[in-house]
């Protein structure tokens, strides 16, 4: 019966043999600032085969997250839903498992059940969660990587792990990694601090996330369009920048924070992060504009 329950929420599109499996988890939505975290899986995916799709129903509120409409001439052409996909694609050699989309409304638990089946029906090895969040970063030093794991081990060489208690809002990806974890398959979070003074999409984060993957898994990852978008969008961020002393001196400020603290604390992220969700307009709490 629980099974029956499982395959109720998901359509298996696809069944390929894979070998030796890493499934990547990145949504839109909280621990998504920038985008950075559903850029650096998108680009993975690609145009990878579509191996399972979530059923909206069971996971979206409409109101919150309304389907587009087309409509061409006065006729109703098109609806696009709001979706979560599980693609299939080979990176660098390895056998990749991309679950994208936006952040589930509802049924998080029914949905990482779902995921966890997922895994264990494609003998996933490990589990990758990508995502990002706000931080008191400048956009002039490389981007700092949070890292978590369901084992201390699976981060040997990393150096910035939160420390101390860091409770904040949940995710649904971190839902997805618990549940994944508790099944004994292996789960690493990466998770790139975005400069909370940067507007929109944050290029630079993307590169910094995908090369930290990239090393972890021991593969090449290309990224020559993703370096091109990043040194355009450091240049333009630095013009704005220019024209505003105040905001150069807030710049100045964090550079000389990260020398004298590289190591964030629990209770300053979670500051920040409050800080950030009181300012984000409503249904807008992962991306920042």
């Amino acid at each position: 019966m629980r099974l029956a329950l499982l395959v109720m929420i998901y359509t298996l599109e696809d069944e390929p043999v894979l070998q030796n499996p890493v499934m990547v988890s990145a949504l839109s939505g909280w621990v998504d600032a920038g985008a950075v975290g559903t850029s650096a899986a998108t680009h993975l995916a690609g145009d990878g085969r579509l191996i399972a799709s979530f059923d909206p129903d069971a996971l979206f509120d409409y109101r919150s997250q309304r389907p587009i409409l087309d409509i061409v001439d006065g006729v109703m052409t098109q609806v696009v839903w709001p979706e979560v996909v599980l693609r299939h694609a080979v990176v660098g050699g390895k056998d990749l498992l991309l679950l994208t989309g936006q952040e589930p409304d509802l049924g998080w638990k029914r949905f990482s059940d779902a995921v966890a089946e997922l895994a264990a029906r494609f003998k996933v090895v490990q589990l990758v969660t990508l995502g990002s969040v706000p931080a008191a970063v400048p956009h002039t030093l490389p981007s700092p990587i949070l890292t978590t794991a369901s084992d201390p081990d699976l981060l040997a060489g990393d150096v910035r792990p939160p420390s101390g208690l860091l409770r904040v809002p949940a995710a649904a990806v971190s839902m997805v990694d618990r549940q994944v974890a508790g099944t004994g398959i292996p789960t690493v979070g990466f998770f790139v601090q975005v400069p909370h003074y940067a507007p929109g999409p944050y290029p630079p984060g993307v590169v910094a996330l995908l090369q930290r993957l990239a090393v972890h898994l021991g593969i090449d990852i290309p990224l020559e369009s993703l370096e091109e978008d990043a040194k355009t969008h450091r240049i333009q961020l630095d013009e704005l920048i220019a024209g505003q002393p105040e905001a150069q001196e807030h710049v100045r400020s964090l550079e000389s924070m990260q020398a004298d603290q590289p190591i964030v604390s629990g209770e300053e992220l979670a500051s920040e992060i409050e800080r950030y969700l009181r300012n984000a307009p409503p249904g807008d709490q992962g991306n920042q504009g």
